[in-house]
């Protein structure tokens, strides 16, 4: 059997498996993502060559499917190619295209730039044309939510008491429901303060994690377009806390810490 060499990383408990210039079949994917018979991840990234930027990134959920985007991920592949290069600032092209730019920041922390969030309905996408600040109420028991892109969908709900809320109840029937043609990561928020909101989140492809990046990044763009914060705020999620700006020319900037746990070899 071949051995693949791989690095296991988190972004605020975010886990991934990151791996070099491989290809793999959803069941290789899943395989992997086991956690009891594989490594587990929420996220697989793969890192390939680009004539664009310094690598191409590829991301997979642990149900094998493919993500357009994914902000802890992105944030963890920065830093190690950052640390294996020994560089200070790199550039990544996303699945969709999107340079990102990346940095070391302050405390041994990670900035990532995510690009412009994409707010139009063909843009999420969502299934008829409406005004993406107040998307319908198509799940009863749950407000009419936001829908923003960061390169992968998303609706933001904006609730009175998030930890009590089940959402692993309310998770999968959003984000299988046929307002959103390719399904959608779900975001459920509490603004605290201008500058604090609390975020729990449903990944699509995964279910519930620890944080999400694109997830805090279009929290924060919808707090905004519902003048619920101010245009830099702290996200604090379940596995810690991330600094979100956007930024006068129209991006946000995602900043947070990252942490190598372990690397090894796969044996598929």
């Amino acid at each position: 059997m071949r051995a693949i060499p791989f690095v296991k990383m988190d972004g605020l408990g975010n886990d991934f498996v990151i791996l070099r210039e491989i290809d793999l079949t959803p069941d290789e994917i899943r395989a992997i993502g086991n956690r009891k018979t594989g490594v587990g991840f929420d996220q697989l990234i793969v890192l390939k060559p680009s004539d664009r930027a310094d690598l191409k990134l590829l991301f997979f959920n642990a149900d094998g499917s493919s993500a357009g985007a994914c902000g802890n991920g992105s944030r963890c592949a920065a830093r190690y190619f950052m640390d294996g290069q020994g560089r200070s600032r790199i550039e990544m092209e996303a699945p969709d295209g999107r340079i990102l730019k990346a940095r070391r920041a302050e405390n041994d922390q990670t900035t990532v730039n995510m690009g412009k969030p994409l707010l139009g309905w063909r843009e999420i996408p969502v299934a008829a044309p409406v005004d993406t600040t107040v998307l319908p109420e198509i799940v009863k028991g749950l407000p009419a939510p936001v829908g923003v892109s960061m390169g992968n969908p998303h609706a933001v709900f904006f609730v009175k008491d998030v930890d009590s809320l089940d959402i692993a109840a309310f998770g999968p029937k959003v984000e299988n429901h046929p307002f959103f043609p390719e399904r959608t990561n779900v975001e459920f928020a509490e603004v605290l303060a201008p500058d604090v909101i609390r975020m729990r989140v449903w990944e699509r492809g995964t279910g519930v994690t620890e944080a999400c990046g694109t997830g805090a990044c279009a929290t924060l763009t919808a707090a905004v377009r519902r003048n619920l914060s101010a245009r830099k705020a702290e996200i604090r999620m379940d596995g810690g806390s991330l600094v979100i700006e956007w930024d006068e020319n129209g991006d946000i900037l995602m900043t947070g810490a990252t942490h190598a746990a372990f690397k090894g070899e796969l044996y598929l």
